[in-house]
């Protein structure tokens, strides 16, 4: 098939194209700096540079490209969240799980594409209630942090728009928090410096579950929805939806880092703001098992101890 992959130079776009190109796709990875065209050439994609939020240049991009399928990965992600003002942070990301999703649909109609893919998130977009391990068919917030409530309108947005878009096999991926090579959870990224530097705390009770995914296991999981998915949503995470307390200092540990500080929520949420408080302690996690039953996905990694046993040993 020809593939079109938006946001090919970013962290999950490296591990995804060349797995594409083996098994036999001809892939065309979109970038928005012409200076990242070299890198894409050399994960086997034809590159192509484009802003995902000027229309004309996405349809003309596609358009040269024909592909079959449109695989949307845009996000705008670097250095350490602003915790106390997330949507802030999220900002570019937001227009492009809105505005780029449209252009990438618009343009994707107009060539005829059998199948877009998406990117979304599991994990605090889930209800705060009932179940700590959610599935697809679970409902999402319906009270949001305010702090992040922009952001959460852009998640539902994109996810609505997929699945929505009946000329076209609609998919969403929501993927875990990215760990691995090339991610902020990784030697030399931003979140061991702030477990290094003991800035990264245990907030409250620690309760809030958490759900991971490799990087390397979320581009697998990508092909697979490429080649095989069906209209509708998929949870991309690993084996073992574990809660903060747990995950958090043996992730430390792992990197060679001392234990986290603990801090009482009260002041968690004073230094750090709500949104702080509320992953720490009431998120939820979520299920693999649509992705690996509709998928024939399963994550090499199952857990966050085997993902990270390269960096610890």
């Amino acid at each position: 098939m020809r593939i079109f992959v938006a946001g090919a130079a970013g962290a999950l776009g490296k591990q995804l194209i060349p797995r594409l190109v083996e098994n036999g796709h001809e892939v065309t990875g979109m970038t928005r700096s012409e200076s990242k065209s070299p890198v894409v050439e050399e994960l086997g994609a034809t590159p192509v540079v484009a802003d995902g939020l000027d229309p004309e240049q996405v349809a003309s991009a596609v358009a040269e490209a024909n592909p079959d399928v449109i695989v949307h990965e845009l996000t705008a992600l670097s250095g350490n969240p602003d915790m106390r003002h997330w949507d802030r942070y999220f900002e570019l990301t937001n227009k492009l799980r809105t505005e780029a999703t449209d252009h990438l649909l618009a343009a994707g109609r107009a060539v005829g594409i059998k199948r877009f893919v998406a990117q979304s998130y599991a994990g605090w977009p889930y209800a705060r209630s009932g179940a700590t391990v959610k599935t697809e068919e679970d409902p999402l917030d319906p009270t949001p942090v305010p702090a992040m409530r922009q952001s959460f309108d852009a998640i539902r947005y994109v996810e609505d728009t997929v699945t929505g878009a009946d000329w076209t096999e609609g998919i969403v991926l929501r993927y875990g928090g990215f760990y691995g090579p090339g991610t902020s959870l990784w030697p030399g990224g931003e979140i061991p410096e702030l477990l290094h530097k003991r800035k990264f705390p245990l907030v409250g009770d620690g309760q809030g579950i958490w759900s991971f995914v490799r990087i390397d296991d979320a581009a697998a999981a990508t092909v697979a929805a490429i080649e095989n998915g069906k209209r509708g949503i998929y949870n991309i995470v690993d084996d073992s939806p574990e809660p903060v307390s747990e995950w958090l200092p043996g992730v430390a540990e792992a990197l060679g880092a001392k234990p986290p500080l603990h801090v009482p929520r009260w002041l968690g949420r004073v230094l750090a703001g709500e949104v702080v408080a509320v992953m720490m302690t009431e998120v939820r996690g979520a299920s693999n098992e649509k992705a690996k039953r509709e998928l024939g996905w399963s994550p090499e990694y199952p857990s966050w101890r085997e993902g990270l046993a390269e960096v610890a040993a």
